[in-house]
């Protein structure tokens, strides 16, 4: 897949790479999963991808799933201006939402000032299961 410019404007080659495999995935996907997928790219070192995926990381198009220790496309345009980014789990498919709640965004905040902390970012994750793996349960 050809990395497009306006898709994926100011991205290095392999930044777009990595942005559309994520992109195209039906789930998170580890560092080392991208890797296998880019080979025919070019991708030869795990360092190429964990490049990339900071880059993206910081400029809020990717997200990291610390629990998953796997990444995901951010499903939010202009995502990067946000603090706090949360997340749906769902323990039985696999399936990964993102959430954007200013309800949640502000109550974070108050919990923090209340202590008199600052937060400078944050992810929540919540796990359980999906609608549609509710009814299987």
């Amino acid at each position: 897949m050809s990395v497009s410019e306006d898709n994926h404007s100011g991205l290095t080659r392999n930044q777009g790479l990595v942005l559309d495999a994520l992109s195209r995935a039906d789930a998170p996907l580890s560092a080392y999963t991208i890797l296998d997928q880019l080979r025919d790219a070019g991708f030869r070192a795990p360092p190429q991808v964990y490049r990339a995926l900071e880059k993206l990381v910081e400029s809020g198009r990717v997200h990291r799933l610390e629990s998953l220790n796997a990444f995901v496309a951010c499903q939010h345009p202009g995502c990067d201006g946000h603090t706090t980014v949360a997340f749906t789990i769902c323990e039985q498919c696999g399936r990964v939402a993102e959430v954007s709640d200013t309800a949640l965004v502000e109550r974070i905040r108050e919990i923090a000032d209340a202590s008199g902390f600052r937060v400078s970012k944050s992810t929540v994750e919540l796990r359980g299961l999906c609608a549609q793996c509710v009814p299987s349960a």
